[in-house]
């Protein structure tokens, strides 16, 4: 199977070139292709002969895309219709990764695929626009809704928190943010199945339970062996610009049935630390 995969270089597209190694992967990087030029992404579409395109080229700054939400528009957006356009002259399915924030948090309970829309900052805005520009254009496309991603290869937040857990002897993290961490090696191996089930429509794909920011931060400095005080906090404390969704877990239900699963999330983020060097050893005994 030949893979055109966009952000090559971010760190989910660096475990997609990974867990692919029996297909033809096709790897372009910001560097190499503008996702925002709509003529240089249909060329070089064309021009790779894929048979899918896993777009995982995105804006993830929240602060960023609150600031300036036209660009959020173009890039999360825009650009992902563009990419299902050339898809659909080039005879090509499409996986676009999404998020966990086209939800307002309020439900309760995990979200299942076909629960209502409603996301409250200009991040969720923008990305839910590119998960409808992509149906709009290509009816076989696959949209694989994701949260709170982490992986080898780039600094993420086990790494940032044991830098700051070392640095500052303290943690302060908030309690009323909730979803599911992401290991995206996990998430590169179950993207690379689901692609070939060519079952298309909207599937969420995130490791297993839920957790706050708080206690996400506690399993990593527990692993670490680190003993630090981790205090409690909300979002308003820290007076940003934009709102996280509270409770954003997803439920995997529709790649589930298809045999496509996730595993916890605490096995993952130890393997995770693991594979970074970052687990103790009393911790590799327990």
């Amino acid at each position: 199977m030949r893979i055109l995969i966009t952000g090559a270089n971010g760190q989910l597209g660096r475990a997609l070139q990974e867990a692919l190694p029996g297909d033809v992967v096709l790897p372009l990087s910001h560097d190499q292709l503008d996702i925002t030029d709509r003529g240089a992404l249909g060329q070089a579409i064309a021009g790779a002969r894929p048979d899918a395109v896993i777009h995982a080229a995105a804006w993830t700054d929240t602060a960023a895309c609150e600031r300036d939400p036209a660009r959020a528009q173009l890039v999360n957006g825009a650009a992902a219709g563009y990419v299902a356009e050339a898809c659909r002259v080039n005879g090509a399915v499409m996986v676009q990764i999404s998020s966990n924030e086209v939800f307002d948090g309020e439900k309760g309970a995990p979200y299942n695929e076909d629960d209502p829309v409603n996301p409250i900052n200009e991040y969720g805005r923008s990305k839910l626009a590119g998960e409808r520009a992509v149906a709009a254009a290509l009816p076989e496309h696959q949209v694989v809704r994701t949260s709170w991603l982490y992986g080898p290869g780039r600094v993420s937040f086990p790494e940032k928190i044991l830098e700051r857990a070392r640095a500052d002897g303290r943690l302060r993290l908030v309690t009323d943010e909730i979803a599911s961490p992401t290991w995206t090696v996990d998430l590169a191996k179950a993207i690379g199945t689901l692609v070939r089930r060519r079952e298309f429509g909207i599937f969420h794909l995130a490791n297993a339970g839920e957790c706050s920011r708080k206690q996400w931060a506690e399993e990593v400095i527990r692993l670490a062996g680190v003993a630090v005080p981790v205090e409690e906090t909300t979002q308003a404390a820290f007076n940003l610009p934009y709102r996280k969704p509270v409770v954003s877990t997803l439920a995997n239900n529709r790649a589930a049935a298809l045999g496509v699963t996730m595993r916890p999330w605490r096995e993952a983020l130890a393997e995770h630390m693991r594979v970074t060097g970052a687990l103790a050893e009393e911790a590799t005994r327990a």
